[in-house]
């Protein structure tokens, strides 16, 4: 009998959602068939058997989330001894239970133990069904609790763990919540006390349940903005003879189906322009300051529930064509998320631009661990003045957020000089 382990499909992965099951218990499965569908914080991924055998047992149900890397998931009899593929040097302690749908499958520890003995579903005093893991209604019975006096916070108001844990006994079950309607007892509009305490009051909102990309994208930038020494540098740019190249160039694309767009001349031109200072495309770490030897160009993407950011690998070395063809199709991936992590994980600097939505100048967060962030606004025409002369020009406001730690003033002024000369004058990314 072997254990089938929550995979890491990230170095930075420690939970996901068992998306579905594509087996069911008494299939038969080869090493390489695709059994599952893993929902990270980013994407969605296929789960391949790596040894053969027959289903057993189920061991998460599909939709299950907060599911932990190296949890068991399943399990298949007939097959080797080892089918887990060895964790990650991060990934080397043992995995803690999920606080989550998951709660009751994933508990199950290493070595095999007696099986408890099964108990009746706990009800309230009409004859409800009280919802609660087994390891909650374990301890709830050692502490003498009565568990519909105890409101859930796991999935859908599931009593798990953490709620157990602090209660205690002798309280009785609150009328309101016997009155409460199904929606409200299911958690869907759980109060969250945070709120009340700042004096909104309950059922004044309605309550959405952060998924694992929210969650991802809270902690990274929150983390990011409080950890990174960070400042800006904002300049404008002339965009007009841009706009002129990028009409010239999408007519002798046109019988080949490809459409470039602003977007993608800024990225070709980030590109280049960290090639002509290297100092820019770097990242720090404890270790000291790597210098990356290409420019890989994250642009950001806005997908339901988040953000996230695909990749143009190499982007110095790819034409104009090149580069519009990637973009297209990694933010169709992006959206539908079917992105493999090594098309959004990593990266040398990034590219948020949010000119399309009218927005004319901002500031955003690194992300680590780039070592810098140029948020784009949208062009307008504007007065300029050239000499003693007034004149009108369409006119891009840019701003580089730059971690201090690799990317100081004078060199962050360096790059958007050389920024500005190719954006001014496109031909210049050809010489």
């Amino acid at each position: 009998m072997t254990d089938i382990l929550m995979p890491a499909l990230s170095p930075t992965m420690e939970e996901g959602t068992l998306a579905k099951w594509l087996v069911k218990k008494g299939d038969t499965v080869s090493a390489g068939d695709v059994i599952a569908e893993i929902e990270t914080d980013k994407a969605t991924m296929e789960v391949e058997a790596v040894d053969e055998g027959v289903v057993e047992e189920i061991l998460v149900e599909a939709g299950t989330e907060g599911v932990k890397v190296n949890a068991p998931i399943a399990r298949l009899s007939g097959g080797a001894e080892t089918k887990a593929p060895e964790p990650k040097p991060a990934e080397t302690s043992a995995p803690e239970p999920a606080a989550s749908k998951a709660e009751a499958k994933t508990e199950a520890p290493a070595k095999a133990k007696p099986a408890p003995a099964k108990t009746a579903p706990a009800r309230t005093g009409t004859g409800e069904r009280i919802f609660a893991s087994p390891l909650a209604r374990r301890i709830a019975e050692q502490k003498g609790l009565d568990l519909s006096a105890i409101a859930g916070s796991g999935p859908h108001g599931r009593i798990i763990e953490r709620d157990v844990k602090d209660a205690k006994p002798g309280a009785k079950p609150a009328a309101a919540a016997a009155a409460a309607p199904q929606s409200e007892r299911r958690g869907e509009t759980r109060p969250v006390q945070s709120l009340q305490q700042m004096g909104i009051p309950e059922g004044s909102y309605d309550l959405i349940p952060l998924d694992g990309m929210r969650k991802t994208v809270a902690r990274r930038m929150t983390d990011s903005f409080r950890d990174v020494p960070h400042f800006p540098l904002t300049i404008d740019l002339e965009i007009d003879r841009l706009l002129e190249a990028r009409g010239r160039i999408n007519k002798m694309l046109e019988k080949d189906g490809v459409k470039v767009s602003v977007n993608d001349i800024i990225l070709k031109a980030c590109a280049v322009a960290l090639k002509r200072v290297p100092e820019a495309n770097a990242s720090y770490s404890p270790e000291g300051i790597a210098l990356h030897h290409h420019a890989d160009i994250a642009m950001a993407v806005a997908v339901e529930g988040g953000l996230i950011t695909p990749i143009i690998r190499k982007c110095e070395t790819k034409g104009l064509a090149q580069i519009a063809q990637e973009t297209k199709d990694l933010a169709e991936r992006a959206r539908t998320r079917k992105l493999k992590p090594e098309e959004f994980q990593g990266g040398t600097f990034s590219v948020s631009n949010l000119g399309m939505f009218g927005i004319k100048s901002f500031g955003s967060i690194i992300n680590e661990p780039q070592g810098a962030i140029l948020s784009v606004g949208a062009g307008t025409k504007q007065p300029v003045v050239r000499g003693d002369q007034l004149a009108i020009a369409t006119v891009m406001s840019v701003t580089m957020t730059c971690d201090h730690r690799v990317v100081d003033g004078a060199t962050g002024a360096r790059w958007l000089e050389a920024f500005k000369a190719l954006i001014e004058e496109p031909l210049a990314m050809m010489v």
